[in-house]
């Protein structure tokens, strides 16, 4: 019978003790709420909105979008990306137009128009915004590593 009034004690010690840490631990990240407590959202940052293109870090990375997409209409019903980027519309709007990679179906059969599976443009291409990053980045591309290692550099 000790024994198990001797465990329940225990349970009630660990539980009572883990609720104290959680409160007492903080996240960088998370700013000053504790890790047992959701924090305020952090203010909204602006959108990166300019013509410029963003180089692209690997083979086949997406390219990011330079602009505000606030209010576009990417669903099923329609894309409102294509009213600039779609082949025919480039012409007027200097937008690019979207890779061909975008109207071909999944048996490597290229389309007439964007595929299916490639309408959902958030699905990999992302907007900006302009924010400083909460953690530093040490992120090298292939490009830089090949000529280090072309010129004897670093590794």
């Amino acid at each position: 019978m000790i024994g198990k009034s001797a465990i329940v004690v225990l349970a009630i010690v660990i539980a009572a003790s883990s609720s104290l840490l959680a409160q007492g631990v903080t996240s960088s990240l998370r700013g000053p709420a504790p890790l047992n407590e959701e924090g305020p959202a952090p203010p909204m940052t602006p959108m990166r909105n300019t013509a410029e293109k963003e180089i692209r870090n690997y083979p086949e990375q997406p390219p990011v979008i330079p602009h505000s997409i606030d209010g576009y209409q990417v669903d099923m019903n329609g894309n409102k990306c294509l009213s600039c980027h779609a082949r025919a519309r480039t012409g007027e709007s200097q937008a690019p137009m979207v890779s061909i990679t975008h109207f071909m179906d999944r048996d490597g059969q290229f389309l007439a128009s964007v595929s299916p599976r490639r309408f959902f443009c958030t699905e990999c291409h992302v907007p900006q915004n302009v924010v400083t990053p909460p953690v530093t980045n040490d992120f090298v591309d292939i490009d830089t590593i090949l000529s280090r290692a072309a010129s004897g550099g670093r590794r």
